[in-house]
């Protein structure tokens, strides 16, 4: 089993992925108050966790259909137990490997990317899962613009990829997305980078064909 998979496996049982829920909650909310949910759509969140984010979606009225997908099985568990919406699916697998047919309106994905493999390979899939003019929206806290982050990969001892924000617009735009990026500040924050830099929110929208 690789880091990654162990470190989010013991965050499940140790009151982590609650935290991480409070610590990204405020940046992510005031992230989504930007998004037009008006026209029905369909919603997957890619390093879901404990499924904060789905089950926040899946009360959207126009929302079809809610899914969250994770590499740390305990973390899945977690969402399941918590599920309380039928919209709502989870799945334990990485994005790369996922075997699935149907393709969706809006992608998310908050702080976990860079732990892939490949960020490219995973940019590329979720490309392809989206429909012709898709959106997907990624959260990143970790990139090196972000001094007070960086040394987040020395504490936790596992596979993290560090870019900056013009290496990651460049991802996006390799996979052939259109590129847009804004940073989302959490001005009351203790956290003198939070308030300073805040998170790095960049949105990539699929060409229409």
């Amino acid at each position: 089993m690789d880091g990654v998979r162990k470190t989010f496996d013991k965050w499940a049982q140790n009151g982590k992925a609650e935290l991480m829920e409070k610590e990204h909650s405020n940046n992510v909310s005031k992230f989504f108050q930007t998004i037009s949910f008006e026209e029905s759509f369909t919603f997957l969140d890619v390093g879901c966790g404990n499924g904060w984010v789905v089950r926040k979606i899946a009360k959207e009225k126009n929302c079809k259909k809610s899914i969250g997908i994770d590499k740390s099985k305990k973390m899945i568990t977690q969402a399941k137990k918590k599920q309380d919406n039928n919209k709502e699916e989870f799945f334990h697998t990485d994005v790369e490997s996922w075997n699935y047919k149907g393709k969706f309106d809006i992608i998310f994905s908050m702080e976990s990317l860079y732990y892939a493999d490949s960020i490219e390979v995973a940019i590329r899939k979720i490309y392809k899962l989206l429909k012709p003019r898709g959106q997907f929206f990624c959260g990143i806290d970790f990139y090196s613009d972000n001094k007070a982050t960086v040394r987040w990969a020395n504490i936790m001892k596992i596979q993290m990829h560090l870019h900056s924000k013009k290496e990651w617009r460049e991802f996006f735009q390799n996979a052939g997305f259109k590129v847009k990026t804004k940073h989302f500040k959490d001005l009351k924050n203790k956290k003198k980078w939070k308030r300073e830099f805040g998170t790095l929110f960049i949105t990539g929208t699929k060409h229409e064909k």
